[in-house]
């Protein structure tokens, strides 16, 4: 079935069926807006709603948005779906909870199934996504935090939250995602075309959080292993020696790979996105911390690709208290020690098995200055040992931490060298997997 949904081309989508589980916070009221949407673009839409979430928002209002019946009490009689929460669960092309509450994230990383929602998510196969939202105190909870990753590892996908002021009047991380941000996830989840899931997402969290490429496969079975974003190296309590870096390649590289149907870990440092739909990430903040992660995972992977702007040098000593000023004391001195090579220990385990099997290395060298960028790019090929040194001028326009787009040449060990123009990092992406791609067809 194709046709024009608000401006979005669709096929399929008539088949699809979202189970839209609804929790009890003031965000309730956005989901009927995002009911609507998936409703507009022919997805059929079934409501659950939690006692909790029908004091916020009327049944009635996401029966008339959507056509369907709206189930609160899973002991009532509902017309059409004899035992509910299994007929949703088999029914369901994805199980999408938003607002997820603190309460119900618990409740499913517990196993307990005390209602129509928690049933239906323990009886479901299908795909779940969590669009989380709560005041910033509760999502900073150890517990919460603990529940979330237990979920991850089950294979739950979780978009947001987002930070800003939330309804209590505190500032910080709890809002519950832009709501096109989990419409094109959602869409992304669906299979549903690529420029739909693509022009749903909006700004650098949407264009992180969804893969770019719905429906292409040619990257399943390979096994992917990321790096991203800066790391920190502490210098007491509250200060710590860092870079400029946004993760933003990394992610964008992630995602990509994942869209293409890879299994992929991203091992992040410190930022501020969205973790992208479908990729296990591995939060970190060390460069000693990234390289054990690192490690951890290398022999088991088919590609490195190293995107992360990892810090050379930490702190000798870290401070236990506040470094202060002291009277009459005009300077600080630190002294600093290298901080470990993971580009290198990937390439070194490779020298040590003869130079033969183990994954691609791709390594990235973000340099000040285009005059011998290709010459350094080299340099930092032999050295590391590695099969693709990405290299970019991030003093040049458009190329710089943080920005969206970014100019880069790719080094081969080969000799050969590739420089594309200014593209927007999720089409370097694209790209750079069509190459590697490529590559693993030629060395196999």
């Amino acid at each position: 079935m194709g046709g024009e949904n608000g401006g979005l081309e669709m096929s399929g989508t008539a088949q699809k069926h979202v189970v839209l589980g609804v929790t009890g916070g003031i965000a309730a009221y956005k989901a009927c807006d995002l009911a609507s949407k998936l409703t507009q673009r022919g997805v059929q839409v079934h409501v659950i709603m939690t006692e909790h979430a029908a004091r916020f928002v009327c049944p009635a209002t996401f029966r008339e948005l959507t056509g369907q019946p709206v189930v609160v009490d899973m002991f009532a009689e509902n017309p059409g779906l004899p035992i509910a929460h299994i007929a949703l669960a088999r029914m369901a092309d994805l199980l999408l909870i938003a607002p997820a509450t603190a309460n119900v994230i618990g409740k499913m990383a517990a196993g307990i199934a005390d209602d129509a929602l928690t049933t239906t998510a323990l009886a479901v196969e299908a795909p779940v996504l969590l669009a989380p939202a709560m005041n910033t105190k509760m999502w900073e909870k150890p517990v919460v935090q603990e529940n979330l990753a237990k979920l991850r590892q089950r294979g739950v996908l979780i978009v947001g939250p987002a930070e800003g002021v939330l309804a209590c009047g505190e500032v910080g991380a709890g809002r519950l995602a832009p709501v096109e941000e989990i419409l094109a996830a959602a869409l992304h989840l669906l299979g549903l075309e690529e420029g739909a899931a693509r022009k749903a997402g909006t700004g650098t969290a949407g264009t992180a959080s969804v893969p770019p490429a719905a429906g292409d496969a040619s990257l399943a079975g390979w096994r992917v292993l990321v790096t991203a974003g800066p790391t920190q190296e502490p210098l007491d309590p509250v200060r710590f020696l860092s870079n400029r870096s946004s993760g933003k390649m990394g992610y964008a590289i992630a995602a990509a790979a994942s869209a293409r149907g890879a299994q992929v870990t991203l091992v992040s440092g410190p930022v501020a996105l969205q973790p992208p739909v479908g990729v296990e990430v591995v939060a970190v903040q060390t460069a000693q911390e990234m390289a054990d992660a690192v490690a951890q995972r290398l022999d088991s992977c088919d590609v490195f690709v190293a995107a992360a702007a990892v810090a050379d040098f930490r702190p000798a000593t870290v401070q236990p208290e506040k470094i202060k000023k002291q009277e009459g004391t005009e300077t600080l001195e630190l002294r600093l020690v290298r901080t470990p090579d993971i580009l290198a220990m990937a390439g070194e385990r490779r020298r040590q098995r003869g130079g033969q099997g183990g994954p691609i290395l791709v390594g990235f060298a973000a340099e000040t200055g285009s005059r011998n960028l290709i010459e350094l790019a080299r340099d930092k090929l032999q050295r590391k040992g590695v099969d693709l040194v990405v290299a970019n001028d991030v003093t040049a326009a458009g190329s710089g931490f943080g920005t969206d787009t970014n100019q880069v040449h790719l080094v081969w060990a080969g000799g050969q060298v590739e420089s594309w123009p200014l593209l927007r990092k999720d089409e370097v992406a694209r790209r750079l997997w069509n190459r590697l791609s490529q590559f693993r067809q030629g060395r196999s």
